[in-house]
């Protein structure tokens, strides 16, 4: 899909249907401007309407063309990406960040309610998206176009897609359908029972990416479009997580998919693991991506995504644009970094340092064997509270601007990343397929995965683990090396019972310095409040 596609793909859910004016045959002037009247003249028209979809998880709306999808103070601050990047890593000892603004400190102590505005943008915004989908799938069902079928398929995976999201973070959202119509109705959960609602929302969602196994393009089609791939991809993750969401494992279920992700061969871990995280990351030049959001410096501007994750990461002392990641212009927001206590995940301390503390000589901890370190040591690993300065803590810098040999971007923009957010990537299928083998009591094979992904860390085998050596300790540790800042890590300690009462603790969780178990009940965020409030249909997550 070319990036131009994300910007003038227009889509009003309310003016998806055929115009009531019957007698006007009304014709666009500007190809590039869709009206729903004249939606189904060319597939051009779909393809560039499907992009809307594709860059509702990216992008606020269109611009100054059209202005924000959804009123906010700061457009770019409740965008999808960053919102759900915010709810997956602040809440963990991956990140912590030092901005003022309401409802950051909630997030960073595991102490927010049913009014934190990033839980209510994110909601808003997936809900968004299943709408703009359901208003597509309906306007094209029955097309027999090969291109228009094609495309139905697609808005299909990404609704699949925000449910997904919507069901790992909030239990048991409201449901919705393109059988559902436009129009002014409350709509309902699929159960007022969490439990049961999520577990029909996880049957919906495994229903719907089987169907489209048959129906998307084959493994890289055409990047960034979501082909069968991606699909498989979701299913193995959604498998990963069953007993979290539905109360019941399905170990077996999630290999079979990993399986076919890896089996498909089309796919191949990138030399550099860096690659993943630079300018140079599409699945165009990159072997392992699978399905990512696709960001560039002149079509998709915005301090969102990457931009987002890499400029909040940055400050003029430690992280420095000049250094690490490129980008000059309204840059080092000073906002995120990562807690000491994942700093001892990332850093094997003891083979690195003989168990001795960082030495001042080492502020990059480039003696570290593993290559996915990209850490840097701040004023103070210790951070003197929740709202302090970016300076304290270890500063990551994994996402750059420049491409993975540190040259310039061909679309470089000095304030926006050309690199694209990752959603689904090779490695994960090893992994996944990894822990269903561990549950699955076939450690030899899952030994045999974890050092695929070990071997490329390390440059060699001096990395490889033993049987012996892989517990469940390990296992949740090896995730967040190869996948920190990738938007995973709430839900991977979610899964492994460590979120919230478990025992492990990080600074400032639930509030103390040391950190401290927090309720169970907040693994699952809560339905916005004003969602409550608005929608008699709505039943609040138990304990909020």
């Amino acid at each position: 899909m070319n990036k131009k596609t994300i910007i003038f793909g227009i889509l009003l859910s309310s003016l998806m249907i055929t115009s009531c004016v019957k007698d006007l045959d009304v014709k666009p002037k500007d190809p590039n401007t869709i009206l729903a009247g004249n939606l189904g003249d060319d597939p051009a028209y779909m393809k560039q309407t499907l992009g809307k979809i594709y860059a509702s998880f990216m992008l606020s709306g269109q611009g100054s063309n059209g202005g924000d999808d959804i009123a906010a103070s700061d457009g770019n601050f409740f965008t999808t990406t960053r919102a759900l990047w915010n709810l997956q890593e602040i809440t963990t000892d991956e990140a912590i960040c030092g901005w003022g603004d309401v409802g950051i400190s909630d997030l960073n102590t595991q102490t927010w309610n049913v009014n934190n505005p990033f839980l209510t943008a994110l909601y808003q915004r997936l809900s968004l998206t299943v709408t703009y989908a359901n208003d597509f799938i309906r306007f094209t069902k029955g097309n027999t176009d090969p291109a228009v079928m094609q495309y139905n398929a697609e808005a299909r995976f990404l609704r699949a897609l925000a449910y997904s999201w919507s069901m790992d973070l909030f239990g048991n959202p409201p449901f919705t359908t393109d059988a559902d119509g436009v129009g002014k109705f409350f709509p309902k959960q699929l159960d007022p029972d969490m439990k049961v609602g999520r577990t029909k929302l996880f049957n919906y969602i495994v229903s719907e990416l089987k169907d489209l196994e048959t129906k998307l393009g084959e493994p890289k089609f055409s990047y960034p479009q979501a082909d069968k791939a991606a699909a498989w991809m979701l299913l193995a993750r959604v498998y990963l997580n069953a007993q979290v969401y539905t109360g019941t494992a399905k170990w077996d279920s999630c290999k079979i998919y990993a399986d076919k992700v890896i089996n498909s061969g089309k796919y191949s871990l990138a030399a550099n693991y860096r690659q993943n995280f630079s300018a140079d990351n599409d699945g165009r030049r990159n072997p392992e991506m699978i399905l990512a959001w696709e960001q560039d410096g002149i079509n998709t501007q915005g301090y969102v995504g990457t931009t987002f994750i890499i400029e909040s990461s940055s400050d003029a002392v430690y992280i420095r644009a000049e250094d690490f990641h490129g980008l000059t212009s309204n840059t080092n927001w000073n906002g995120n970094r990562a807690r000491k206590q994942f700093m001892n995940v990332l850093v094997d301390t003891l083979a690195t340092y003989g168990n001795k503390p960082v030495p001042a000589s080492d502020p990059t901890f480039s003696q570290s064997k593993d290559k996915r370190v990209f850490l840097k040591m701040k004023k103070s690993m210790d951070i003197p509270s929740p709202s302090s300065s970016g300076d304290y803590g270890i500063g990551v810098y994994k996402f750059t601007a420049r491409n993975a040999d540190g040259s310039q971007a061909s679309n470089y923009n000095v304030a926006f990343a050309s690199t694209d957010f990752p959603v689904f990537r090779l490695a994960d299928a090893y992994m996944m397929r990894a822990e269903a083998l561990y549950r699955l009591n076939d450690k030899a094979n899952a030994v045999k995965d974890i050092n695929v992904i070990r071997t490329r860390a390390y440059g060699n085998a001096s990395g490889n683990i033993t049987e012996a050596q892989l517990t469940d300790q390990f296992l949740l540790d090896e995730r967040g090396r190869e996948f920190y800042y990738e938007a995973q890590r709430r839900t991977d300690l979610v899964r492994f019972g460590k979120f919230t009462d478990g025992n492990y603790n990080w600074q400032w969780k639930g509030g103390t310095f040391k950190g401290a178990n927090t309720d169970s009940h907040l693994n699952v965020f809560p339905i916005p409040g004003a969602e409550v409030s608005a929608n008699p249909n709505i039943k609040q997550n138990p304990k909020y």
